[in-house]
């Protein structure tokens, strides 16, 4: 058997256990995007106002938005659409999403330098159509600190709220850790609500009451079908430069790009000053982007032979990662099937969040109970003795998955930030695949702290009152630990003292939250409107742009980001008409 195959199937399945506990799909029925092509029907060469490279999370929202403002826009996509690929649609198949190692997968496999297992998305929709769902607001303090309109902020998240977000059904196993955060004082109960608040909470779901997913691909029926075009496995390979006389700065005028078949086309920007093009790529793929196309750190894009454009030694730094740590709980009883739907927002900048059940199709099922099977019984971990009776309850456990059940939960904390911050290189000149990327989790002591305390909080909830019956009395909190510590979750190394020490515990078994983030920060690559310093026509509006993640789960905010910033080209372009007409 290949070692590294199962180790890593088991991590994606662990991973996807963590964050996908869904028995949801997205809707049986597709919208009618009449808009919505594949590459291959594109002209050689065509001309809009705006280009948008990247159909995603901020993108689809900003499409929308731009495509009401008299101007023509284009989106270019380099994944497939959600309404038509199987392992979104069907339940049957969700599993098989972190487990898909195709080259068109809608989440693209990789993992950072720090040894731990990652995706991108790659897909109409971006993250939210292959994410757990959960819709949480950024709070008033972080909206103040990036100095966006607070009313307008306000009326962009409704916005987005109309279409993609529901209040979630609470149950016996989400109402459990609720009650558990409670007691152990998170505090206070806020009940149902978007808002950043601290204590404890239910938030939003992008899960509707038939369980059908909502993505931001939906937020496109916004959109004048007559002013978009949006092409899907469209490949930028680069954005393209001119220098113009009387103008200091170099000025994007369009980009080159490649379809499923290979096949190289281009799209330029209408001649009007006003028309830009817009990277909404993802924190991955936006300064990738940049890199690619000459703006990045003079000597790094000379060793990939590429003409520096703007010698910009920023783009790619600041990436950061929240790192997550989890515990994994057998339950005596049944539990239902849950997405993240509570949270516990602490003071000590932490955040506990859970999701049980699982189900699986009975053949991935099957190969993963053996894998599983196969890690509790071989010995590369032999520091950390699971008891006789704790590891029987696991085997029970697994076992249950192949009937299409798991009889078990995961509660998990979040730091906020974080602190720690890596850096982006490029590989080759291939935009497809996934730069290097280090995170450097935990490298700030302090972000190391938050850990520590989240993890003592979920110790404390697993053994609340509140949460008593969904754990078996015989698997005390050494056992759930050194259970953890026998799961290939991620490629870093375990250390025996992981076993008595939550510090070491955090660092050897960090997971990822996909809420990376950096490499085109504003203030640093970006100004405050989001354009990319030292050039014309040329802005970035995504994660990347961020310094620190925005609340519990981003995609709220980068939905309501690319809604607020469209609104704000929008409004600079009747502006602008209006002064061409007055002279």
């Amino acid at each position: 058997m290949d070692f590294r195959w199962w180790r890593r199937s088991f991590a994606g399945a662990f991973v996807s256990w963590v964050f996908f506990f869904l028995r949801f799909s997205c809707s049986d029925k597709a919208p009618d995007f009449t808009f919505v092509k594949e590459a291959t029907s594109a002209p050689p060469v065509i001309s809009y106002d705006y280009i948008i490279i990247g159909g995603g999370t901020a993108g689809c929202p900003l499409a929308a938005t731009l495509s009401h403002g008299g101007a023509t826009v284009l989106v270019l996509e380099r994944g497939g659409s959600p309404y038509t690929n199987p392992n979104i649609t069907n339940i049957d198949n969700f599993a098989s999403v972190l487990l898909d190692r195709s080259p068109t997968s809608p989440a693209q496999p990789f993992t950072s330098e720090d040894g731990v297992y990652n995706a991108r998305a790659r897909i109409l929709g971006g993250g939210s159509a292959i994410n757990a769902g959960f819709y949480s607001r950024a709070s008033t303090h972080y909206i103040k600190e990036m100095g966006w309109n607070q009313k307008i902020v306000e009326q962009a998240y409704e916005w987005v709220e109309k279409v993609v977000a529901f209040q979630p059904p609470l149950m016996e196993w989400q109402t459990a850790l609720r009650d558990g955060l409670l007691e152990v004082g998170v505090l206070p109960n806020n009940g149902f609500t978007y808002n950043h608040l601290y204590g404890t909470k239910v938030g939003g779901t992008i899960f509707d009451k038939e369980g059908h997913r909502h993505t931001a691909a939906d937020l496109l029926e916004y959109a004048n079908p007559s002013s978009i075009t949006v092409y899907l496995h469209a490949i930028v390979h680069k954005i393209l430069f001119r220098h113009i006389p009387g103008r200091a700065r170099p000025q994007a005028y369009g980009v080159i790009y490649k379809d499923a078949n290979g096949v190289r086309h281009q799209a330029y920007l209408k001649n009007n000053s006003k028309n830009e093009i817009i990277l909404t790529a993802g924190a991955i793929g936006s300064p990738q982007l940049l890199m690619l196309s000459g703006i990045g750190p003079g000597y790094h894009l000379r060793t990939h032979g590429i003409q520096v454009v703007v010698d910009q030694p920023l783009v790619g730094q600041g990436m950061a990662d929240n790192p997550m740590n989890v515990l994994l709980i057998p339950s005596p009883l049944p539990v239902e099937v849950s997405l993240v739907q509570v949270v516990g927002i602490t003071k000590f900048d932490t955040y506990i969040e859970g999701a049980s059940g699982l189900s699986l199709a009975y053949p991935l099922a099957r190969r993963l109970a053996k894998s599983f099977r196969l890690i509790l019984n071989q010995g590369d971990y032999e520091p950390f003795k699971v008891p006789p009776e704790a590891m029987a309850i696991a085997v029970d456990t697994v076992n249950a998955v192949v009937n299409r059940t798991l009889r078990a939960g995961v509660i998990l904390e979040k730091i906020t930030g974080p602190l720690s911050t890596g850096h982006l290189e490029l590989r080759n000149l291939d935009p497809d695949d996934t730069p290097s990327v280090t995170f450097n989790y935990f490298k700030e002591p302090e972000d190391l702290r938050r850990c520590i305390e989240g993890m003592m909080t979920i110790i404390s909830v697993v053994n609340s009152k509140s949460f008593s019956k969904f754990r078996y009395k015989s698997m005390p909190i050494e056992a759930l630990i050194n259970l953890m510590l026998t799961l290939p979750i991620n490629n870093r190394r375990r250390h025996a003292n992981a076993a008595f020490s939550l510090e070491q515990f955090c660092i050897d078994t960090v997971m990822t939250i996909w809420h990376y983030h950096g490499g085109c920060q504003v203030g640093r690559v970006v100004d405050k409107e989001y354009r990319v310093l030292g050039v014309d026509s040329l802005r970035v509006v995504d994660g990347s742009t961020f310094h620190s993640t925005p609340g519990t789960n981003p995609q709220a905010t980068v939905m309501m980001l690319g809604r607020y910033v469209g609104e704000r080209i929008v409004h600079e372009r009747y502006l602008s008409r209006r002064s061409e007409q007055k002279n």
